[in-house]
């Protein structure tokens, strides 16, 4: 089946909390709370893009951009996260396909760039890399990651939404 990449609609609210719970079930790294997450940016109007992987009708990925706050003042900066795949549809390219498409259309809202704090594998593919200057309390380096889109790499602690401490 063929899979296509949209933006969320209203309908798919359910579906999606279904897939990243689903998704990060079994995720060694994870706080089981992704989904609570994603639900408290967006009832906080924070959830600056939201894609959907649809096969058919169902949904099988998921893709999160919000804004961040740098405390050196840096404008324009965004945290890409949570990604989720249902589990039947992870080693077939779907992440890599939601990611791609929501920097595409971060770069479009003229962004001047997104953190991530992942695998560093997975996500340099994309261009992301770690950078001394930026940081998140409690993760080592080399799992947070940024990329530039316009101007100079910030330098400065990285502070995500309230949103990102639901619990439910």
């Amino acid at each position: 089946m063929t899979i296509s990449i949209r933006s969320e609609r209203p309908s798919d609210l359910p579906a999606i909390e279904a897939l990243i719970a689903a998704a990060f079930r079994d995720a060694p790294h994870s706080s089981h709370t992704e989904q609570f997450i994603v639900n408290a940016l967006r009832r906080a109007g924070q959830l600056s893009i939201s894609l959907v992987a649809a096969e058919a009708e169902d949904i099988v990925g998921h893709v999160a951009i919000s804004p961040v706050s740098v405390s050196d003042g840096s404008k324009g900066w965004y945290g890409l996260g949570p990604v989720a795949v249902a589990p039947a549809c992870q080693g077939r390219k779907t992440g890599t396909r939601l990611v791609e498409q929501a920097l595409l259309k971060l770069r479009g809202l003229r962004a001047c760039g997104c953190v991530v704090l992942g695998e560093p594998q997975y996500y340099g593919r994309f261009g992301f890399k770690a950078f001394p200057g930026l940081a998140f309390p409690g993760v080592a380096p080399m799992y947070f990651q940024a990329i530039v889109f316009e101007g100079d790499m910030p330098s400065g602690v990285v502070s995500y939404h309230e949103a990102f401490d639901a619990r439910q």
